[in-house]
């Protein structure tokens, strides 16, 4: 077994991606100016968010994200022993390193988050509702935004006899100015309450570590689940129709095949019509829900690919055909929460520590749903409106010639796109012949023909010297990255005598045949009561739990969207294996232990 992952600078590029660094802003890339720096760190690959090659403008998020992470624990809220989280990119894949704070200046960073923190944790639902107010202003802002090709000749009232002194060239560029500012500003409210949220359910876990030395992780996540969050209201919204169309008896339609024909029978009849109605009424904002992370261009939005929605409703429908009770069960998870809570509750002696626990439980479950909850409005919903925006603009491009697809201004950074639209504006305004047309063709063939080559390689887990002994609360809980789980990458991944470990993020044992799927697109795959095998999760594959019996991940920890919502929705799971998708074949039997954390191959 290797002691250390490979230097990142030792890692060789892969035939057919020479150059791939040109896609990316040079800070997010390694560097020999900091090499020092960089090689005495341990970098892990980022599958919970990343899991995929990043185009050149998908890194915005990725860089927008972390930077504004960062920011937080380290300039605004002084998080004593976090000075944020260092982010490269490699061979197309994000990696991550947490950098510790200098230990000299825990104590005063100490007392600047106890101020700061404790005015958010003391005003916490007057806050929320403010951010509330701002992420939806903020959506409504991105939606405003237009991208149109540029007239032959400016309106006479609107732009001339105004007086406006401001014209269509101008604003084209002003509102891609105004997107680029808009998603950071979303970034920013992003962490205004994450790493909130995050501190004080790392406070109570610590504390219950502390009173409780034996008691298991799982144990501790049950005292604060049986939540009720808007990220459930998509999944919510798609069994309200399924009984609406059963109830008002067009469920029929959707044995129609493909939507197109289900629509036309819907149609025919008031009921279809209402149900029409009841369903775009939904959709805004609810099915503004990635089949991925959110973060990739490439992932399908259901509200833009209404295929997706109908097939969840007709699975939906199928199920109470045939008796079935959609509902999660949060009756019976709120019971195990509660009688939990009593038991370790009887085991405090101290009437001080009792105190404290139920301070700290009080306040850790006031601050989840945040932690949930901001994953639909940033992004699902604030990201599908800007890929819209995005292809909007770049379908512009394609009319003026400079390429032959909207989604090929993915394969620009964030500021060639700016480049691109100086070149549009002035040829306009001149006018003469963009030089855009003959420069950015054989540019985004190459990327593309990169990314491809990049994505046929699977990349390391880790870079650099791992840490001895793994304690960074995040980097565990977040991520699932754990001491055993360096040690198994180093290893290989092998599945040692038919088992595989990993998180125990659910609690439950089930026996079954699994299903290993790697992309969204394989999700119509899954059969009645199969085990999905994969890479993550995402909150938005929900509708898909009614058929399985239990989730295994390669990626996740104990905090990750995919642990949360399988024990919201009742399903046992194992997070962050490594390399469950690789030792596991679609119909191989296995047994999945969410309360050990431990994947069995039985045959």
């Amino acid at each position: 077994m290797a002691d250390r992952f490979p230097s990142p600078f030792d890692i060789a590029t892969p035939e057919g991606a020479e150059g791939w660094q040109d896609m990316y802003t040079y800070p997010s890339l390694f560097s020999e100016q900091r090499r020092g720096f960089e090689d005495s760190m341990f970098w892990f690959q980022d599958g919970v968010h990343w899991p995929n090659v990043l185009t050149p403008w998908d890194a915005t998020f990725y860089e927008f994200a972390i930077a504004s992470l960062s920011q937080y624990n380290t300039r605004h809220l002084q998080v004593p022993p976090a000075n944020g989280i260092a982010f490269r990119i490699l061979n197309g894949f994000g990696y991550l390193s947490p950098v510790p704070a200098d230990p000299n200046t825990i104590e005063e960073r100490a007392a600047n988050f106890t101020d700061r923190a404790g005015h958010y944790f003391m005003n916490w639902d007057s806050l929320y509702d403010q951010w509330m107010v701002k992420i939806r202003t903020l959506v409504g802002e991105l939606e405003s935004l237009e991208f149109a090709t540029l007239p032959e000749l400016e309106d006479a009232d609107d732009v001339v006899k105004s007086g406006a002194g401001l014209g269509t060239g101008y604003k084209i560029q002003d509102n891609y100015h105004r997107l680029i500012s808009l998603g950071l500003k979303l970034w920013n409210y992003h962490f205004e309450f994450l790493n909130l949220g995050y501190a004080a359910y790392l406070d109570f876990f610590m504390f219950c570590k502390t009173v409780f030395p034996s008691i298991p992780d799982l144990a501790i996540a049950k005292m604060v689940a049986g939540v009720d969050v808007d990220l459930f209201r998509p999944d919510d919204e798609l069994k309200r129709l399924a009984r609406k169309a059963v109830e008002s008896g067009v469920a029929e339609a959707f044995s129609a095949g493909d939507v197109e024909a289900t629509c036309q029978i819907l149609k025919g009849s008031s009921e279809g019509q209402s149900w029409i109605a009841s369903f775009q009424e939904s959709a805004e904002p609810w099915f503004n829900f990635s089949t991925g992370s959110g973060f990739y261009h490439q992932d399908k939005i259901w509200i833009e690919n209404v295929e997706v929605p109908f097939e969840f409703i007709r699975n939906y429908i199928n199920m109470l055909n045939e008796g079935q009770d959609l509902s999660r069960p949060v009756d019976a998870i709120r019971a195990e929460r509660d009688r939990v809570v009593t038991e370790y509750t009887a085991l405090l002696e101290n009437p001080e520590d009792q105190e404290a626990f139920q301070g700290k439980l009080g306040l850790a479950r006031t601050v989840f749903p945040y932690v949930e909850n901001h994953n639909f409005y940033v992004e699902h919903w604030s990201h599908s409106v800007i890929w819209r925006k995005m292809r909007q603009l770049g379908q512009v491009f394609v009319k003026e010639g400079f390429w032959s697809e909207a989604d090929d201004i993915f394969y620009l950074k964030r500021t060639e796109v700016e480049d691109a639209l100086w070149d549009y504006y002035v040829a306009w305004a001149t006018p003469e012949a963009p030089a855009g047309p003959g420069y950015w063709p054989k540019i985004i063939a190459d990327r593309k023909r990169i990314c491809e080559a990049l994505a046929k390689v699977k990349p390391s887990p880790g870079l650099g010297v791992p840490p001895e002994v793994v304690t960074e609360p995040f980097t565990v809980m977040l991520w699932g990255i754990t001491s055993d789980s360096v040690k198994s990458w180093l290893g290989g991944g092998e599945a040692t005598e038919g088992e595989l470990r990993g998180m125990a993020a659910s609690p439950g044992v089930v026996e079954g045949l699994a299903r290993v799927v790697l992309s969204p697109a394989q999700l119509s795959e899954i059969q009645q009561g199969e085990i999905l095998v994969a890479p993550l999760t995402t909150p938005s594959w929900a509708p898909i739990f009614g058929k399985i019996q239990a989730t295994v991940t390669d990626s996740g920890g104990m905090m990750s969207h995919a642990a949360i919502v399988c024990r919201e929705y009742g399903l046992p799971a194992v997070t962050g294996t490594g390399f469950a998708t690789s030792n596991i074949t679609t119909g191989q039997r296995i047994r999945v232990d969410g309360t050990n954390g431990i994947v069995t191959l039985l045959d």
